[in-house]
């Protein structure tokens, strides 16, 4: 079972703080808020792994090479 699901768990089912499940399982109140949130707008989805390569890049060089003109 992984750490989000039992976070997820135990803040939602157990119905305990998100404080305390931080405290218990050594991770922020920040990660617990994002996770209890994501399982309340997407359900079971929300246990499984996600990327975490940004979407895009607003300092990328544009990829028209060779220059026209």
């Amino acid at each position: 079972m992984s750490k989000a699901k039992v976070v997820i768990t135990a803040a939602v089912v157990e119905g305990r703080s998100q404080a305390e499940v931080a405290r218990a399982y050594g991770v922020s109140k920040g990660w617990v808020s994002k996770l209890v949130a994501r399982y309340r707008a997407e359900g079971e989805v929300a246990f499984e792994l996600r990327s975490r390569r940004p979407k895009t890049s607003p300092n990328a060089i544009g990829c028209s090479w060779p220059p026209s003109g």
